[in-house]
């Protein structure tokens, strides 16, 4: 029996296919594994290693130190924090801080009017809650009030302050006044992407 060339040729392609499939199969089945040895350690490479490790493990009681005084003063602080679950109740606190001090000035001031401003981040751990009151005063009842602000043991502080023509009668003055607290980050709402319509 004798092949044609065209048969001869399909023998020919498919041993050198079988011969490719056989290779491949035996390369991708056994991957070489490269082992990388470490170099042998020197006794003098291992001392200085040694040295090493104890003077840092030398400054772990120096950094936990300050560390733990770090937190006390941070715990310190924060203690000024308007402790509450919701930026409303935050507010609510705030705006009774605001009487509080107002009724103790020598004459109480009055609160004509009240607003509550919006809840903002201050930064990544702590947020801001605003406050706004509207009352009439003389020139030195406002800056006892801004002094006996500045001495209360929450972190409070005067973000804006607006004032009126004084009367000249009666020496009074429309203030409008916006203090800010600080609250845990957590309470404010974050801001979602608007959409336009």
């Amino acid at each position: 029996m004798s092949l044609q060339p065209r048969e001869k040729r399909v023998v020919i392609f498919g041993a050198v296919a079988l011969a490719g499939i056989l290779l491949y199969r035996i390369s991708s089945s056994a991957p070489e594994s490269h082992t990388v040895l470490a170099a042998p350690e020197t006794v003098a490479g291992a001392e200085k290693r040694l040295t090493k490790m104890r003077q840092m493990s030398a400054l772990v009681p120096g950094k936990q130190d300050a560390l733990n005084k770090v937190q006390g003063e941070l715990a310190s602080r924060e203690k000024g924090i308007l402790q509450a679950d919701t930026p409303q109740q935050a507010q609510a606190q705030l705006f009774q801080i605001m009487r509080r001090v107002m009724k103790a000035q020598t004459p109480p001031i009055d609160i004509a009017s009240t607003e509550i401003g919006p809840a903002r981040p201050l930064d990544d751990n702590y947020g801001e809650v605003l406050a706004t009151v509207s009352f009439n005063c003389r020139i030195e009842d406002l800056v006892n009030l801004l002094t006996d602000l500045t001495k209360q043991k929450e972190l409070i502080a005067t973000s804006e302050m607006r004032i009126g023509g004084a009367n000249p009668k009666e020496k009074n003055m429309p203030v409008r006044l916006t203090v800010s607290g600080v609250v845990r980050r957590e309470l404010i709402p974050d801001k979602k992407g608007t959409t336009t319509f």
